[in-house]
């Protein structure tokens, strides 16, 4: 039998980039939805690949969102948390303000018809021990907040110096530290299980879509060997892949208005298409692919090591 494996999907809108790059555009609620999703549930279908979506509240409560989240629903990918107004500081949070943050998006995502969540991710990787509890106290089964790698000052360093305001951006990504949490699930001691967005075995460099485009925009060759090497060392150190997307791993430049700031904005949305059905069907070649809590579900059952609620 293959190993198992993971894709989710952040659902972030336009919007919420241009929000945290400090660009004033974002007041207008510009979206790319309606692009987006058809095409990225396309790829899901041709790879018969199930997945989950992490949502943001605010856009399930839009008309263009709510569409999104039943068109999710009804092709038979899990529905998850991804808070309500996608705002990368979570950890600047008080705990009222926590609550109402993961409440607003659970009523907003029921409203559109999708199940009540049971999984979360915050923005930007931010995860608290206060959100840990309240996704506990909550029923939530799991939390898939962690990125542990080294680059998160190097990436907000590149975000500080070309945002139009660095307002929030001061401890954006976390610090070198979360090079040190684990790149397999755990459980928190709280119960609820955390599955980390994978990064490459040994470096700890990152591996999920935006950084394959930038790389691809310099060389597909290098972007392609990239991937092969993660996952080889993935199989060699016995590590079930979670692999991130977003819906800028299927736009172009042009259908991101604002975003010429971003990875791998550069390459057009066809080539784009064609990398991502060729990463799928890779990953499927050496795993067997499943959504999110699926993941979760399978590694639980056969047991997990348990971690202190820290931040990482």
């Amino acid at each position: 039998m293959k190993p198992v494996a993971s894709v989710s999907l952040d659902l972030d809108n336009l919007w919420a980039y241009l929000k945290t790059h400090g660009d004033p555009r974002w007041e207008s609620r510009p979206s790319f939805l309606p692009s987006a999703v058809p095409r990225l549930l396309d790829v899901f279908g041709e790879q018969r690949l199930t997945t989950t979506v992490f949502v943001v509240g605010a856009d399930a409560e839009r008309d263009d969102g709510a569409e999104a989240v039943a068109a999710i629903t009804a092709a038979g990918h899990e529905v998850a948390n991804h808070s309500f107004r996608h705002e990368p500081w979570l950890h600047r949070y008080s705990a009222a303000e926590l609550e109402a943050e993961v409440v607003r998006a659970e009523d907003a995502i029921t409203a559109a018809g999708a199940p009540r969540p049971v999984g979360f991710r915050g923005p930007g990787y931010s995860v608290t021990p206060p959100l840990l509890d309240l996704l506990s106290r909550r029923g939530y089964r799991y939390d898939a907040s962690v990125l542990p790698t080294w680059i998160g000052p190097l990436a907000r360093a590149y975000h500080n110096r070309t945002a139009g305001s660095t307002a929030g951006g001061e401890d954006l990504f976390g610090g070198f530290g979360r090079v040190k949490a684990p790149n397999t699930a755990y459980r928190w001691r709280d119960g609820l299980v955390e599955l980390p967005v994978t990064t490459m075995p040994l470096l700890r460099v990152p591996i999920h879509g935006a950084y394959l485009l930038q790389l691809h925009q310099l060389s597909p060759r290098l972007a392609r060997g990239y991937f092969r090497t993660a996952l080889r060392l993935c199989r060699a150190r016995k590590v079930s892949p979670s692999l991130l997307l977003h819906p800028t791993d299927v736009l172009s430049g042009t259908e991101a208005p604002g975003m010429e700031f971003f990875p791998g904005m550069a390459v057009p949305g066809a080539e784009k298409v064609a990398l991502l059905d060729w990463v799928l069907s890779l990953l499927r070649e050496h795993f067997e692919v499943v959504g999110t809590g699926e993941h979760v579900a399978r590694v639980a059952a056969s047991g997990l090591r348990e971690r202190d609620p820290v931040t990482c």
